[in-house]
């Protein structure tokens, strides 16, 4: 291939790059917030938020390969009998190949370092007074208690904009404590108590499930929630029956 071919093929590759980096820059600020559960609280807002900066920061890397692979299907394929053109020498470009390298580089070390920050804060308390719950998974019910108060029921109830503690277990089998418009995820054991933190900042109902299979009713393993402001939080603990 010629040097000018080359270069066109180059700039070619080039343009369509940016255009699909475009496309999935826009996917990416747009797409996670509207596929994903409604945000109803601080831990989902970060989830959100980690979805919107992996896709925004992987949109380049991905366009450059489905660029590279759109050409080389368009272009550089044997058709009949023709002898195949050869694309453009890539391999031996070391601007290209160096850009690539460290853009890549600086890409993996920012979204890993994101990664971790967000797991770290994901499952930190703050530790201002946090309502503390007992989540107890068997088959295949949830059950929530709220130490001091001698509350249980089937149903979970939480103050809006308090910090709550979740320490979840399970009597029989593992289960999995999922609260997805709270971006609140983790295993219930038995024997074993795990906690995980979030704080609601939304007025409304959702769903629990269980995201560990546990026998045949698994799917059922559904209950409601529902965050409240605080007065009527502490009317509904005053209207509960005293559990013995």
């Amino acid at each position: 291939m010629s040097t000018s071919t080359n270069k066109k093929s180059l700039k070619g590759m080039l343009w369509t790059w940016a255009a699909l980096t475009v496309v999935g820059v826009i996917i990416g600020l747009y797409a996670p917030a509207w596929i994903m559960p409604k945000s109803m609280s601080n831990n989902m807002h970060l989830t959100i938020l980690t979805m919107v900066v992996f896709t925004v920061a992987a949109a380049p890397v991905a366009a450059g390969v489905y660029a590279s692979a759109l050409f080389a299907l368009a272009r550089w394929t044997h058709k009949g009998d023709d002898v195949p053109s050869a694309g453009p020498a890539v391999r031996e470009n070391a601007m290209v190949v160096t850009t690539w390298l460290v853009v890549s580089t600086i890409l993996t070390v920012f979204l890993l370092i994101w990664g971790l920050g967000a797991l770290a804060v994901d499952n930190g308390s703050t530790g201002k007074n946090p309502l503390v719950v007992d989540v107890t998974g068997q088959q295949w019910v949830w059950s929530f208690s709220y130490p001091g108060t001698h509350v249980s029921s089937p149903d979970l109830y939480l103050p809006l904009n308090r910090e709550v503690e979740f320490r979840v277990t399970a009597l029989d089998v593992t289960h999995g404590f999922w609260i997805a418009n709270m971006g609140v995820q983790v295993d219930a054991n038995v024997g074993t108590i795990t906690t995980i933190h979030t704080t609601p900042d939304k007025l409304g109902v959702f769903d629990i499930r269980c995201t560990q299979f546990c026998g045949l009713n698994h799917a059922f393993m559904v209950t409601v929630g529902h965050v409240v402001t605080a007065q009527q939080f502490t009317s509904w603990l005053a209207s509960q029956p005293q559990r013995a």
